[in-house]
C-alpha cells in the first residue's frame, strides 16, 4: 500500500494545525495509519538548535520533507503542518516525496490580518512591535503557493467545514487513498 503526504502551509494563526489534527483524526477513523508532523514540535525534536534564517528554516522543511518520504514510502498517510514560506523549500520536499508516494499542498490562505486577530500566541503583536525579527509575513516573507492542489481560508469558516474540504479534495484525487 503507497502512501500519501498532505502538506499544510500557511502563515502562523492560519489554521495549519487544527485542520490537519481534524483530517488525520479523520483518516485514522477510516482505518489509515497516520503521522503528524507539526511544525512546532519537529522544531522540537528534529530541528533543535536551528534558527529563523532563510537557510535553517530551508534545513528545517528539507528534514521535515525527507522524513515525510519515508513514512509515505513505508505506507502511512502524512500530515505536515508547518510554515514552510519559502516555495524553493517545499518544492524541494515534493520532489522527495513524489518519487513515493502523491504530495498534496494545502495552502491555508487566512489573510494575515485574520492570523494576527486570532494570534494565540503574542507573537504578531510583538512582531508588530519590533520584538521579534525575522517573523514570517510581517518582518520576513512568505510566498504563497504558486499551484496548491487545495486551497482554503479559514477565515469564517469553522475547523470542520474547513477539514471536511480538505478530506473532500482528496477523496478526488488520484493516487490517495483517502
Amino acid at each position: 500500500m503507497t502512501g500519501f503526504v498532505v502538506w499544510f502551509t500557511g502563515l502562523s494563526g492560519a489554521g495549519k494545525t487544527t485542520v490537519a489534527n481534524i483530517v488525520e483524526a479523520e483518516l485514522e477513523q477510516r482505518g489509515l495509519v497516520v503521522d503528524h508532523l507539526d511544525g512546532d514540535i519537529v522544531r522540537t525534536h528534529l530541528s533543535k538548535g536551528l534558527g529563523f534564517s532563510k537557510e535553517d528554516r530551508d534545513a528545517n522543511i528539507h528534514r521535515i520533507g525527507w522524513v515525510a518520504s519515508r513514512i509515505a514510502r513505508a505506507g502511512a498517510a502524512v500530515i505536515v503542518s508547518a510554515i514552510s514560506p519559502y516555495e524553493e523549500a517545499r518544492r524541494h520536499a515534493r520532489s522527495l516525496v513524489e518519487p513515493h508516494a502523491p504530495f498534496v499542498e494545502v495552502y491555508v490562505a487566512t489573510p494575515l490580518d485574520e492570523c494576527a486577530r486570532r494570534d494565540p500566541k503574542g507573537l504578531y503583536a510583538a512582531a508588530f512591535a519590533g520584538e521579534i525579527a525575522d517573523f514570517t509575513g510581517v518582518s520576513a516573507p512568505y510566498e504563497q503557493p504558486s499551484n496548491p492542489e487545495i486551497r482554503i481560508d479559514t477565515t469564517g469558516v469553522s475547523p470542520a467545514e474547513s477539514a471536511q474540504i480538505v478530506l473532500d479534495r482528496l477523496a478526488q484525487l488520484d493516487g490517495v487513498h483517502a
